[in-house]
């Protein structure tokens, strides 16, 4: 599949998606509280996205039965919504949404943390947060795609932390999944040459122990193999001829 330059007027359109996306977030992020269950979450969610007059991009998605994946503590992405997955004080919680605008998607993810939580939670947040933007800062025309991938992968390595293999990131457009696959770490190639106008959903998924993980039976939520705590940070960017635009990242959001 080619990798889709988009025109002035698709940027516009995905530009706005984007800036619908990082509202949805900034609210989901305001209404996180113990004791909520991870069900709560996707309603708001979906109610939230449905409001700013769009469709979530999730539901239905190859089968995935709900609007936002909310992964809590060990799981790594996919968490399927649930009446009985209580939050706690002390949990990391990743909301991973996406919106489509007149056509055109927008994918971001967040991990928060949940009340007081422990330092090592703290860090992981954080690191997954810094390595996206150690990433980006490769996000420009000229350079290769996997110049992105391995400088998310290095950050993380380097301060202990396991990257996922397994998952990637990806081109994003009128397809929520598009060309190119965006893998986390370092890579024996260079990968395609970035041009403005592309546009990609970059994707840290970081654990606090190994990179490994494991599909749970529902075929959908991943976990950390050794249940170590993992966080996810994601948002959907503009390559151009300067510094990349990140669409899914308003100054008030995190």
């Amino acid at each position: 599949m080619p990798i889709t330059v988009k025109s002035p007027r698709e940027i516009e359109l995905m530009a706005e998606a984007g800036r619908i996306l990082s509202q949805v977030h900034q609210e989901l992020g305001k209404a996180l509280h113990p004791g909520m269950s991870t069900l709560d979450i996707d309603r708001l969610g979906e109610e939230i996205i449905r409001g700013y007059g769009c469709i979530p991009s999730f539901l239905n998605y190859n089968g995935y039965p709900a609007s936002i994946c909310v992964s809590l503590n060990e799981e790594v992405v996919h968490g399927i919504p649930s009446a009985d997955r209580i939050i706690k004080e002390g949990d990391i919680v990743s909301l991973d949404a996406g919106v489509i605008y007149k056509g055109y998607h927008s994918d971001a993810a967040r991990t928060h943390a949940v009340g007081e939580v422990s330092k090592e939670a703290e860090d992981l947040i954080r690191v997954t947060r810094e390595s996206f933007f150690e990433g980006i800062k490769y996000a420009k025309e000229g350079n290769h795609l996997f110049d992105i991938s391995g400088a998310i992968g290095r950050y993380a390595e380097e301060r202990g932390y396991g990257v996922v293999r397994d998952l990637c990131g990806h081109g994003i457009g009128t397809a929520l999944h598009e060309a190119p696959e965006i893998p986390n770490y370092e890579m024996n190639r260079k990968g395609v040459l970035l041009k403005a106008g592309m546009t990609l959903a970059v994707e840290p998924m970081i654990n606090a122990g190994s990179w490994e993980v494991d599909w749970m039976d529902d075929d959908w939520t991943v976990v950390t193999r050794d249940r170590s705590l993992s966080a996810h940070y994601e948002n959907t960017i503009l390559i151009t001829d300067g510094e990349p635009r990140i669409l899914s990242l308003t100054e008030d959001t995190p």
